[in-house]
């Protein structure tokens, strides 16, 4: 069993040693286990650090390219180096890494392809009252659009099987952790819960500027996810909203002309045509959004085995090597 933990990192100095020294070496049923760091364009020296920390390897972009580009790289260097798990922590020690152990024990047994560390957010001292509450929203939404149970969806503190690697396709630039939820409840693919504790606050967060921004790309994320993985679920529902409301101005019209003045009211009428009209359009984008699905859920699979016989391949150069 090859576990590969990977560190996305961008400017910190301050606190990659206490994320890489708090890292178990050695794992029960673990043969190999590499640190890698993913110096997000870092200008800190965070990179030279990593190395001095005795990380096994470092992957510098040479630009700051987002965490959901850097956790992509993690996952193209494990499976090309041959990791039957990957495990993501972040580079602010926001995670306890002791932890770890228990994070791919459920993979290990074969009842997990993902693990998700609950960070239990209600519990977090440093958290605000509405950070908390935005956190438990956004955790219901993944869910509600995912088909999953996961209560905390935005954590990064996660461990991932091959085979969840290799059938899950990144597209979100902001972050990774709400996308590959709602693709893992799409594909079926078998996912759990361990509850940790954070640790202290060391900094800010980085990966928005303010709570607006952080709502607006997480739902942005979550409805693009979603229009890809359930579109008739979204534009049916939608569809027969619109017709429902529709039908209001034809009852109110009826409702006239039982009164004896419906020639005053035939703006009723044309409401309830339009609304009518938007939502058998609602229905056609529907079907309509629902084969592009289904076309690129066989290309996704095409790209699964492409992936499958490049990692065997892979493995079996290193293999000879």
């Amino acid at each position: 069993m090859k576990v590969i933990v990977q560190i996305p990192a961008l400017n910190e100095v301050e606190t990659l040693e206490s994320v890489i020294s708090t890292i178990p070496k050695k794992i029960p049923g673990v043969k190999q286990l590499l640190i890698i760091v993913i110096d997000d364009g870092s200008d800190d020296g965070t990179a030279e650090l990593a190395k001095k920390l005795g990380a096994d390897d470092v992957i510098r972009h040479r630009s700051t390219r987002g965490l959901a580009e850097a956790f992509r790289s993690g996952v193209d260097y494990a499976l090309t180096h041959g990791a039957d798990i990957l495990v993501n922590t972040d580079g602010d020690n926001q995670y306890p890494q002791d932890r770890i152990p228990d994070l791919i024990a459920p993979i290990i047994s074969g009842e997990a392809d993902i693990v998700i560390g609950d960070r239990q957010t209600d519990k977090i001292p440093h958290f605000s009252w509405g950070k908390k509450l935005l956190q438990k929203f956004g955790s219901k939404v993944v869910n509600w659009a995912a088909g999953t149970k996961i209560p905390d969806a935005a954590s990064g503190f996660r461990a991932y099987s091959r085979t969840a690697l290799l059938k899950l396709n990144l597209v979100t630039k902001f972050s990774y952790t709400m996308e590959t939820i709602i693709q893992a409840g799409y594909k079926r693919l078998a996912i759990v819960s361990i509850r940790v504790k954070t640790n202290p606050k060391m900094r800010e967060s980085r990966l928005f500027r303010s709570t607006p921004e952080h709502v607006m790309k997480s739902a942005a994320a979550i409805i693009r996810s979603f229009l890809m993985y359930r579109p008739y679920a979204f534009f049916g529902n939608l569809g027969l909203v619109l017709g429902a409301i529709g039908l209001i101005p034809f009852l109110r019209y009826l409702f006239l002309i039982l009164s004896g003045s419906p020639g005053e009211h035939i703006q009723s009428l044309l409401l309830g045509v339009s609304l009518l009209t938007a939502s058998l359009l609602s229905f056609a984008l529907g079907v309509i959004a629902d084969l592009i699905r289904i076309n690129r859920q066989l290309i996704e699979d095409g790209l699964a085995l492409q992936k499958a016989h490049q990692d065997e391949q892979s493995l079996s150069d290193n293999h000879r090597g």
